[in-house]
Formats: structure tokens, sequence, C-alpha cells
């Protein structure tokens, strides 16, 4: 997995540093621009639930189809 990817599942869940969602989501963006599937899938996932941004079920939506694909 992409280094951005796993740095960002690392400060969602505060494994091995402070939690910072919203620096987990910024660094899952970055991931997922590149086309990563699992990023997407992580940043869709944040979207659905409203971790670091305002919950987006469209864009939750969205992300989890790219990822798919």
């Amino acid at each position: 997995l992409d280094a951005q990817l796993n740095y960002g599942i690392c400060l969602r869940d505060g494994t091995g540093v402070p939690q910072d969602d919203r620096e987990a989501t910024r660094l899952f963006r970055r991931a997922a621009n590149k086309v990563e599937a699992a990023a997407q899938f992580e940043l869709a996932r944040c979207y659905e639930v409203g971790i670091g941004m305002p919950q987006d079920d469209a864009e939750a939506a969205r992300l989890y189809r790219l990822a798919a694909e």
C-alpha cells in the first residue's frame, strides 16, 4: 500500500501517533488522487461516517464506485 495511505490509517486510528482525523483524510485524498483503490475506499469511509470532514453520502458513493472499478 501507498505510504500516504498507511500513515493516514495510523493517524485515523491513533496507532503509534496521536489521532488526527483531518490529517488522515488529507493523506487519504492525496493517495486517492493517485487512483489508489484502497485509499479511495478509506476516503469514502471518512465521507460516509463523517471522519475529519462533514458527512457526504454522495461523495462516499462516488469514491466507493471508483474504488470498485
